[in-house]
């Protein structure tokens, strides 16, 4: 089931697409998404561009937090209602993002359950091919119940 979503989230977002976002992997509450360098995507000196490395952050934290509610993405709508980045180094070449939800799935669904909605953190470690990381970014997605927004 989570290679289904993978494959449908890495053509989910328009601009992530054109951006070149590729989700890696999907799993309950992670996932790993990857930013090939292309000439679109470099800023004026030659690295990874701000912009690039946030959507790239921004696909993989989305894409934690649907493996984390896969079985009722149906029945929610979810916005990315905030987020930070925190540039630690020069990025260049292929940059890989791992993100995982900050809380217990199962308390964060029973929160969704009982109040009709959550909102909670996704944190994202972005790196270069040798590991250094470049980037850290703090997602927080507000998912609330469709029977609840109408």
């Amino acid at each position: 089931m989570f290679e289904a979503v993978r494959a449908q989230l890495s053509h989910a977002v328009p601009y992530a697409v054109h951006t070149g976002v590729e989700i890696l992997a999907v799993d309950a509450g992670e996932a790993r998404a990857r930013l090939v360098e292309q000439p679109h995507t470099l800023n004026h000196v030659g690295s990874q561009h701000a912009g690039a490395l946030f959507t790239l952050a921004e696909a993989a934290s989305g894409a934690a937090m649907v493996g984390a509610f896969l079985p009722r993405m149906a029945s929610m709508r979810p916005l990315a209602a905030s987020a930070s980045i925190d540039y630690l180094a020069v990025a260049r070449g292929t940059i890989e993002a791992t993100a995982r939800i900050d809380g217990d799935a199962a308390a964060l669904q029973a929160t969704l359950d009982q109040e009709g909605r959550v909102r909670f953190p996704v944190t994202v470690e972005l790196a270069d091919e040798t590991g250094r990381s470049v980037a850290r970014v703090t997602v927080d997605w507000h998912l609330k119940s469709l029977a609840e927004a109408a």
